[in-house]
């Protein structure tokens, strides 16, 4: 081989190796622009998979990757796959905001499908779908709140520590694991659960089309199974998770057994951990606890 054609043939191989480089590239940073990382296999027509699974703590994570397929033209409809006791009330609200966002600004159907449990604020997700399917056997409902912290004061008064409190009001330190509630303060928990409560009812009379008694006979924190669940209208059919799919699917167009695409959560770096453990161990007194407001199947 002469001299040129080497030449001619290093020059190619360099040229190979950077746009293989550059290709490289360019699909790393769309799938960083994706924010939590949806797999892009192809650029076909799908249903979007999410997952809520655990307890609700948080609902960034989970609004993040639903907007990536809200805006996604190539995502014709999500089914949410919900494997959770319930949890905060808030991160619960704000899940069911975007999803009931999702369902109602665009044309993309939403269906829930329940998992081995999806009670209580799991449930209250679901009811932001346009269909919710229910595995016979899941547990769900639930509808109810609970407000709970630990109470103290009798190993405190055994082993002879007091703890002092300057306050700027009576009840600024409501909830306190160092001393018992007093009546006025239970009755102020109270009307805040009753209220909390009566939104969770109010939601699932107008989601699911029935009247506020028939919920608030239900609504006295009890689960169901999914058949049950049906019966009462808390859910509109039971089957498997691919029967959420093939609904999905026939609601977009798609038909049965449509392609997917499946929303994954982005592992956090070394640092966000580093950063996420420092700021619980510079919580104060976070090991005993506060009062937290829960949607939750205990």
């Amino acid at each position: 081989m002469s001299n040129n054609r080497k030449w001619l043939a290093g020059v190619l191989i360099v040229v190979l190796i950077l746009a293989a480089g550059m290709l490289f590239i360019l699909a790393a940073a769309a799938l960083l622009l994706r924010g939590e990382g949806v797999e892009l296999a192809s650029f076909s027509d799908r249903v979007g998979i999410m997952e809520l699974k655990g307890v609700i703590e948080e609902s960034e994570t989970f609004n993040r990757q639903l907007k990536t397929f809200r805006e996604d033209e190539n995502i014709r409809a999500v089914v949410v796959r919900i494997e959770s006791p319930g949890g905060s009330v808030a991160p619960s609200q704000e899940i069911y905001q975007q999803l009931c966002r999702l369902r109602d600004e665009t044309d993309k159907p939403v269906v829930a499908y329940l998992g081995a449990i999806a009670a209580s604020g799991g449930y209250y997700v679901a009811c932001a779908a346009d269909s919710i399917v229910a595995a016979p056997g899941t547990l769900t409902g639930s509808i109810g709140v609970i407000l709970e912290f630990p109470n103290l004061q009798e190993v405190l008064r055994k082993v002879g520590i007091g703890f002092e409190v300057v306050k700027s009001g009576e009840h600024k330190d409501i909830g306190s694991p160092w001393r018992s509630l007093t009546e006025e303060e239970r009755r102020i928990l109270q009307e805040m659960v009753d209220d909390v409560y009566g939104q969770f009812v109010e939601l699932v009379s107008r989601e699911r089309g029935l009247s506020a008694d028939s919920v608030l006979a239900l609504a006295d924190g009890r689960v169901f199974s999914g058949r049950q669940a049906k019966k009462l209208g808390l859910v509109d059919t039971t089957g498997v998770f691919q029967d959420a799919l093939d609904l999905a699917g026939r609601m977009c167009g798609l038909g049965d057994n449509p392609k997917t695409v499946a929303a994954r959560k982005r592992q956090p770096a070394w640092y966000e951990r580093l950063a996420e453990s420092a700021s619980r161990i510079s919580e104060p007194s976070s090991a005993l606890g506060s009062p937290r407001l829960m949607y939750i199947f205990r």
